[in-house]
């Protein structure tokens, strides 16, 4: 088992910025991408921002230019730098990670959640 925990979440002001962290543990083989996403009241999941093969990014349009996924190897941790936040990036947002087992069985985890708030 693969266990994610997230920190960096909270409350701010429109315009203003925050970092999420998530830092995974247990049994890790291959990650073959690890990335966030979030979920508003009212609405479904959507992926916010992911990062495959370590190298290879994807954003939410409604992100790009704003937001920056980065990863630490040697943690195992994945961040995501949010800057220019808007009252629509308010939601819960969650931690993914996709891995490739020794039995070449691909398992994916998610994170508790970590709750983002951006007054007006």
């Amino acid at each position: 088992q693969v266990q994610l925990v997230e920190s960096g979440g909270g409350l701010v002001q429109a315009g203003g910025s925050l970092r999420l962290s998530c830092a995974a543990s247990g049994s890790i083989f291959s990650i073959v991408a690890m990335g966030w996403y979030r979920q508003a009241p009212g609405k479904e999941r959507e992926l916010v921002a992911r990062l495959a093969s370590g190298v290879f990014t994807n954003y939410a349009d409604s992100v790009k230019g704003r937001f920056t996924i980065s990863r630490d190897n040697a943690k195992n941790t994945v961040y995501l730098q949010m800057n220019s936040l808007k009252p629509e990036d308010t939601a819960v947002y969650y931690c993914n990670l996709v891995q490739i087992t020794p039995a070449t069985v691909a398992n994916t985890y998610w994170g508790q959640g970590t709750p983002v708030t951006v007054s007006s």
